[in-house]
């Protein structure tokens, strides 16, 4: 088992890792739509939070020697259910052809105010 981190995505703010690694699976932990370089926290669209939110995971997974074309599952924690249809528009444009099994689990509030947050299990490369 191996903990995986990067400066590349929000530092672990509490007793978590970015992600652990584990025979050749990465479980990268939530992330929320902070900028990794500046710690801005962003609240504004739900779009831009979306997006940020997927980079993090991203960059995460490329540290543990992965990709977005080889995540496998996403959770994906919405404050509004009303707000899905838009998050769903930049996920699927982030992923393209790619679908990861998912689940959307609708909360009443995330952490700071944010809007969303996704986990996910990727396999290396």
């Amino acid at each position: 088992m191996q903990k995986i981190n990067t400066e590349k995505a929000p530092l672990a703010g509490g007793h978590y890792t970015q992600a652990i690694e584990h025979n050749g699976f990465i479980f990268i932990s939530g992330q929320l739509p902070i900028h990794p370089e500046t710690g801005q926290k962003l609240l504004g669209r739900i779009e831009d939070q979306t997006l940020q939110v997927l980079k993090n995971v991203e960059a995460i997974a490329i540290a543990a020697g992965s990709d977005r074309d080889h995540i496998l599952k996403t959770t994906v924690y919405v404050s509004d259910i009303d707000l899905w249809g838009r998050v769903n528009e930049v996920y699927a444009n982030f992923f393209g052809d790619h679908k990861p099994a998912r689940a959307v689990v609708p909360v009443n509030t995330l952490h700071f105010g944010f809007q969303v947050e996704i986990d996910a299990i990727a396999a290396k490369k």
